[in-house]
């Protein structure tokens, strides 16, 4: 459905009564008059005040809130007092007024059938009624039961309908004795909307979203009616009927949350990207194909922003950057369609080289470090979503580029902007946030403290975000710790600290999880009524994943522990229970969580539930399994096993730790 059709086109029509004549509308043609400066009002109703609209101070009601069906408050209601409410109330009322004009708009665009509803009738025009628009209406009937006058405690009355009456609400047919047994039901109206980018004046794609308005609000209550509780005013038996189409309300999305680099968001801004013909295929593959793999989570929370803030300013502004991206193009059409041969993979090396070469003409000027940056971070994480395991090309490997991307990060003071944005008013740098993500999980790739992993304790102790959850789906807080984790592992690996000292800290790790854990019931379907994913819902339940795979590699650091101990298998089929609440498929969220599944599958038996039920989690994926860092991580696991498997089968119980495998493989993966 159109957003044209969830809104009338046009502002209704002034109604004035002539002094001297019976109560009969007539509409003002509005001139110049309209337009003049009026005395601002203080006295007109609160309803008219919250809308910004004038008030004619009419008694008992003014026109606007009863032509609109509105509630006319004169006397300061609880909502003026508090923000919140005020809010609320405004979209009560947008609600309402839609309502009435939908009905409005249906009313006079039905034309009179031979039947009439039961008890009710309509007026047939004359020639008069076609001279004038507005000649074709009625006042409101006295106590009419659906004018806002009416007495509710009188005996009902029947009322004829008039059908070319706009200021008469859509008869309420469930109160008619003929309707009963169907009780009324709430509604949502779908609003698709659509985006067109062109790249050098020629349009290469379309998008678009579909954002659903629903109706599920306590209807606006009358003062000889008690009130409402404000979640209990859909019919009992309705709501038993179809309990499970009712989702809890979505918390709303920031959608300027990150402070991009490329300035505030424009949303109507078209995109130009120059490239050469020979590479135009790759561009249009890259953004067809590749885009929609980076970042699954940020465009869950705000739909849009990754490709029209992040992806496409830096395309057309960063020429480092545009190598970067038709390179990775190149990797993945030559891994999902099967192309082989010297064409494809010169085109792959020929952007690579281009990459590295612009990257170090503008590290030796020292300048463009933003530029920079954003194209030394897509070298590094955009690989994760492309490519198969046994690609052989000559790269460099993600670390080393990750110490230039530090480099970077320090010259720019990102750290510091980030460790004193605890005002709940900063945003994030993205950068910043992108460049935490692959620090602390990359750090676990190596076995090291994570380069900023001060900044992250501050963070911690100060509760204030990063923007990782936004980013990734991950909680901050429970990133942090995964950080500290990391930390003590290297302390560990460096012999630093004896067994007591790591138990101690152990410990004390597990005791701060402990304060993250959520309440019962936190962790549940991610969808809504509409079959939409909730993105709040979606970071719990990942968070949820990562939280049991950070315990699980916790625990793995106590001196002597075995992926055998029973309180490990009970950790891991912990884990393996959570993929229910996680949507599989080439759609799903799979891919998103690299890191948590090599933990958790790394540390199972060869009896563990959780190997069928990731081998489900596969086949559901198809060949999207075999590519960027989801399918090197499946490589890495099947060697893992295979391994321990053998180890037991020959009653030797040895850990076989993954970073070891990876060692004897020369492999040097960044899995996140």
């Amino acid at each position: 459905m159109s957003s044209k059709a969830a809104a009338p086109s046009s502002k209704p029509t002034t109604m004035v009564a002539p002094k001297s004549t019976p109560p009969r509308p007539t509409a003002t043609v509005s001139g110049s008059a309209s337009s003049k400066m009026h005395k601002r009002s203080r006295s007109g109703c609160f309803t008219c005040r919250l809308r910004r609209k004038k008030c004619d101070e009419g008694s008992p009601q003014c026109k606007a809130c009863k032509h609109l069906g509105l509630k006319c408050e004169y006397k300061r209601p609880v909502w003026w007092s508090n923000n919140e409410q005020r809010k609320a109330q405004k979209e009560t009322i947008k609600n309402i007024i839609k309502r009435t004009k939908l009905s409005e708009k249906t009313s006079q665009a039905s034309a009179p059938g031979g039947e009439s509803p039961p008890g009710l009738s309509h007026s047939l025009p004359t020639s008069a009624t076609y001279s004038d628009v507005t000649a074709r209406t009625r006042a409101v009937s006295v106590d009419s039961q659906y004018s806002l006058e009416y007495d509710f405690n009188q005996p009902p009355v029947q009322e004829p309908f008039d059908l070319y009456h706009p200021h008469v609400f859509t008869p309420q047919f469930e109160a008619h004795v003929h309707y009963q047994p169907y009780p009324s039901t709430p509604y949502e109206v779908d609003i698709k909307t659509e985006r067109q980018m062109f790249v050098n004046d020629v349009p290469t794609r379309r998008d678009s979203s579909i954002s659903t308005f629903s109706t599920f609000q306590p209807p606006p209550s009358h003062d000889s009616l008690p009130p409402l509780p404000e979640d209990a005013w859909v019919q009992e038996d309705i709501y038993e009927a179809h309990g499970h189409l009712f989702s809890p309300p979505e918390e709303g999305l920031d959608f300027n949350f990150f402070d991009f680099s490329h300035g505030p968001p424009h949303p109507s801004q078209q995109s130009v990207i120059q490239v050469d013909d020979c590479d135009r295929p790759l561009l249009d593959h890259f953004i067809d194909n590749v885009l929609r793999l980076i970042f699954p989570i940020l465009e869950v929370n705000q739909h849009g922003s990754a490709r029209s803030e992040v992806i496409l300013p830096a395309l057309e502004s960063n020429k480092c950057y545009l190598h970067c991206c038709l390179s990775i193009a190149a990797i993945h059409l030559k891994s999902t369609q099967g192309i082989h041969g010297e064409q494809i993979d010169s085109d792959i090396m020929r952007h690579r080289y281009a990459t590295i070469s612009e990257l170090c003409e503008a590290l030796n000027r020292d300048t463009d470090h933003i530029q920079i940056l954003e194209a030394t971070l897509g070298m590094i994480f955009f690989q994760c979503s492309v490519g198969r395991p046994d690609d052989c090309l000559p790269d460099i490997p993600w670390h080393q580029h990750f110490q230039a991307a530090t480099s970077l990060v320090r010259k720019l003071e990102l750290p510091d902007i980030l460790a004193h944005g605890n005002n709940s008013q900063m945003h994030p740098p993205f950068n910043m946030t992108l460049t935490s993500w692959i620090d602390i999980l990359g750090a676990t790739m190596l076995g090291r403290a994570p380069q900023f992993a001060n900044t992250y304790r501050d963070k911690h102790l100060s509760a204030s975000t990063s923007g990782l959850c936004e980013l990734m789906g991950c909680e901050d807080r429970m990133m942090y710790l995964i950080s500290e984790i990391a930390c003590l592992e290297a302390l560990k690996l460096g012999n630093v600290l004896d067994d007591m000292q790591l138990c101690e800290h152990i410990k004390l790790l597990g005791q701060q999880m402990d304060l993250t854990e959520p309440p019962m019931g936190a962790v549940d379907l991610p969808y809504s009524s509409t079959g939409a994913v909730r993105p709040k819902q979606l970071s719990r339940n990942m968070t949820a994943m990562f939280r049991v795979a950070a315990r699980i590699w916790l625990c793995s650091l106590v001196p002597g522990s075995s992926k055998y101990d029973q309180s490990m298998m009970d950790l891991v089929s912990r884990f393996a229970a959570l993929f229910e609440f996680i949507p599989s498929g080439p759609d799903g969220f799979d891919r998103s969580l690299v890191w948590p599944l090599l933990i958790g599958g790394a540390h199972s038996t060869n009896s563990s539930a959780f190997r069928h039920v990731f081998a489900d989690r596969i086949a559901c994926l198809g060949e999207q399994a075999e590519f960027g860092s989801f399918g090197r991580m499946v490589r890495l696991l099947q060697e893992v096993w295979r391994q321990s498997d053998e180890e037991s089968k020959m009653e030797e119980r040895q850990n076989v730790h993954w970073r070891d495998v990876m060692r004897q493989k020369g492999w040097d993966f960044l899995l996140i």
